[in-house]
């Protein structure tokens, strides 16, 4: 049970140490994650519910600020340039790419708290840093540009209609997510204490 802590400790807090072709290694391991997390869908107008917005906060958590960021950055602007890994199996601008900028958001904000104190939070603090990243970061730009683009597809762009479409279907299953983000982040810790 020992070695199983050292290595989800290692896997959580090593990459803050780690040389840079490994960091770059797992950057874009990251990235190809989050590409396969968006596969995970239940499929929503216009927005779909999608696995990679966990992957997203987790990526923020493991990499840190930096390099969780990049590698949000690099699944995003592959994405918009044409690799079919977007959810669906889709690439490029559409309505839900204002979520793409909120993921970068996410990470980096995440990977900031990680990068100061690896081992900061409690479970219910890690849940509000998640619950604030996955929600305000992520949906602020996120509807921004879901505004924009019904607007500019001659759809009604109220306040009311951008969150009925683009937040208040995702809400439960943003709050799961985060949920199981953080508890997964405290698995190293948890076992450290089963061993003492």
């Amino acid at each position: 049970m020992h070695k199983l802590t050292d290595a989800l400790n290692h896997a959580r807090y090593g990459v803050f140490q780690a040389t840079l072709p490994w960091k770059i290694a797992g950057t874009i391991l990251m990235a190809g994650v989050i590409g396969i997390m968006a596969q995970v869908r239940i499929p929503f107008y216009p927005v779909p519910f999608t696995g990679q917005t966990f992957a997203v906060l987790m990526a923020g958590v493991l990499l840190g600020r930096r390099w969780g960021g990049v590698s949000v950055a690099v699944y995003a602007v592959l994405g918009l340039a044409g690799v079919p890994w977007l959810s669906g199996a889709t690439s490029g601008f559409s309505p839900s790419s204002g979520y793409l900028l909120g993921f970068v958001f996410a990470a980096l904000f995440l990977g900031y708290v990680s990068n100061r104190k690896p081992e900061c939070c409690s479970f219910g603090k890690m849940f509000v840093l998640m619950l604030f990243a996955s929600l305000v970061l992520v949906y602020l730009p996120g509807v921004l540009w879901l505004g924009f683009w019904m607007r500019s597809m001659g759809a009604t762009a109220t306040i009311a209609s951008v969150f009925t479409a683009g937040v208040l279907p995702f809400i439960a299953g943003d709050v799961l997510k985060a949920g199981a983000a953080a508890a997964l982040t405290r698995i190293p810790k948890l076992l450290q204490k089963s061993n003492q």
